[in-house]
């Protein structure tokens, strides 16, 4: 209760009890440890049609359920050796209880394109790619990509990530 003075009624013991009440809180709780992932992934593109392999880095949770995940993937086969980086922004969406989450997102996406039977030529361009899939918090995942420009017009793959502390 507030006194007509702006002070409160027991002030004396308002001030203890929050000081109290506020350590409590930091000892009860559990501290929140963000963590950022490093990740492998493995399979095949349609459109060139190739076998890939690639790492990743992904960031904690920036403003809730988004993470920034830049990568590079490297495709071999069909006469051609395709390097891609991407920068994605991400969002992961928990499937319940199940240890699962749907995650999607995407961004640009630079290919670097060379040709073994033909030394001289080498291309570089760049596209837009939308990635999606699934992600179990044991680190098992797999996404699909599709991609526009001058990119693979589709990705699938497996792949596995490993939290960093």
């Amino acid at each position: 209760m507030v006194t007509s003075s702006g002070q409160f009624a027991g002030g004396r013991a308002f001030l203890p009890t929050v000081a109290v009440l506020f350590v409590l809180t930091l000892l009860v709780a559990a501290p929140v440890r963000a963590q950022s992932a490093i990740g492998f992934t493995g399979g095949g593109s349609v459109d060139p049609e190739q076998g890939y392999a690639g790492v990743f880095w992904q960031s904690p949770p920036i403003g809730g359920r988004l993470r920034i995940r830049p990568g590079i993937d490297g495709g071999f086969g069909n006469g051609l050796r395709l390097a891609t980086i991407n920068f994605d922004i991400n969002v992961g969406f928990p499937l319940g209880q199940s240890g699962w989450e749907l995650t999607q997102g995407g961004g640009p996406t630079v290919a670097i394109s060379r040709y073994p039977d033909f030394p001289e030529f080498k291309d570089t361009s760049a596209g837009f790619s939308y990635v999606f899939g699934f992600a179990h918090e044991s680190g098992f995942l797999t996404e699909f990509r599709i991609g526009s420009g001058s990119v693979p017009q589709l990705k699938f793959g497996v792949g596995y990530q490993v939290k960093l502390k």
